[in-house]
């Protein structure tokens, strides 16, 4: 990002094939859609491009790519209110190796997951997206928050109580079972 910086535009095509599925995963994970998912990850590499100058070289490189989505993420969400998060395609494939009764149960379970996923407010959703599915690591998503690691830490143990009784409300199961 650094030459991209100083103006060797053309690495920004490097930049883009290294991330970019990370950053569809990442939106897809937010939003349940995948145009909408494919039209941020567009919208983070123009920014890039556009805000070029405010790379610093400090920190993440990871960090500051997530800062710049979030923005996205949430001037797209601003701009169409409170679309419904749905749950497109979402899942991992199943294993092979389970038996079918096996998969159909993993099944339901990841199903169970996204849409408890879905139901967090925003700010949960994303933490434990950029946490858990994005596997970044508590220092680079505090920097990303601008916030401390030990506050990732609170927020994330609270996010997953959350996810964990939506779940368990949604599957109809007792939590403490």
């Amino acid at each position: 990002m650094g030459n991209v910086r100083d103006g060797d535009i053309g690495q920004l095509a490097h930049l883009f094939e290294r991330h970019h599925v990370r950053l569809f995963n990442f939106y897809l994970r937010l939003t349940g859609k995948r145009h909408v998912s494919e039209d941020l990850v567009q919208e983070v590499f123009f920014r890039m491009l556009k805000y070029r100058h405010t790379y610093d070289g400090g920190g993440e490189f990871a960090a500051w790519m997530y800062r710049l989505a979030r923005n996205v993420h949430r001037d797209h969400h601003r701009k169409w209110k409170r679309e419904p998060v749905t749950v497109e395609e979402l899942g991992d494939p199943a294993g092979a190796d389970l038996l079918p009764h096996e998969q159909l149960e993993q099944n339901q379970h990841r199903e169970l997951l996204q849409q408890a996923l879905a139901k967090l407010p925003i700010e949960k959703r994303e933490l434990l997206i950029l946490c858990r599915y994005q596997d970044l690591r508590y220092d680079a998503i505090a920097e990303i928050l601008g916030c401390s690691v030990e506050a990732v830490k609170v927020r994330v143990h609270r996010a997953m109580k959350d996810l964990r009784t939506i779940f368990f409300q949604l599957s109809g199961e007792n939590a403490d079972g």
